[in-house]
């Protein structure tokens, strides 16, 4: 069986639609940074997405060429993801997504190291005539957290933000935005099959105890 890590880890990727706390491991991901609206038509973000899933795939895809992965398995490339912030704003102007600055990913497998993502950006710009160059292996390790999945447009997000807010709160602890801890989303749902009613994002904020 092909190994979905959604299903795996339904306790990081399905969320119920009520905030609950939630320890995140440290996970590695392909990232790829940028600022600007992510709605732009052939943007810097929608350049970004492209390098990602170039990259992923050509780690999925691997094992059927001369590049052996040591402890590969078959996978389902994870969901993209994003984490996002805007300098000088509290919470989230929706009114001036030019001023977005991100950082895009999609998760690895622990079996990827860093000599096989280096390969796979190498080989992946080859296969797609694209500059991968952008793409980095990083580490990220959120520790604790409040997550809830959120239904409808990322314009209507600030009301899911809200209700976590309420419920961090009301259970002792703060938020804990900082320059390295930031507002997590987690995508679901291809925006371009799928109503933006419909839409699934799994929202996640860190957190601390208040003392």
């Amino acid at each position: 069986m092909i190994f979905d890590f959604k299903k795996q880890y339904k306790e990081l990727y399905m969320p119920k639609k009520k905030p609950e706390i939630i320890t995140i491991p440290a996970m590695n991901y392909i990232a790829v940074r940028g600022k600007g609206n992510p709605n732009e038509k052939d943007g810097i973000y929608q350049q970004a997405i492209s390098v990602l899933y170039a990259v992923s795939y050509t780690l999925k895809m691997s094992y059927k060429g001369e590049y052996k992965i040591d402890g590969f398995f078959e996978y389902v490339v994870p969901p993209l993801e994003g984490f996002w912030w805007q300098n000088n704003v509290e919470g989230v102007d929706y009114s001036n997504k030019d001023n977005f600055h991100w950082i895009s990913v999609i998760r690895l497998p622990d079996f990827v190291k860093e000599v096989d993502f280096n390969w796979a950006v190498e080989t992946a710009a080859k296969k797609k005539k694209i500059d991968c160059s952008s793409a980095e292996f990083i580490t990220i390790n959120e520790g604790l957290c409040v997550q809830m999945m959120h239904i409808g447009p990322f314009d209507d997000e600030l009301a899911t933000v809200a209700i976590i807010d309420e419920y961090i709160k009301n259970n002792g602890f703060k938020n804990d935005i900082t320059d390295e801890r930031l507002h997590h989303e987690i995508y679901l749902s291809d925006p371009r099959k799928t109503i933006s009613a419909k839409m699934k994002t799994v929202i996640r904020h860190p957190i601390r105890k208040i003392k």
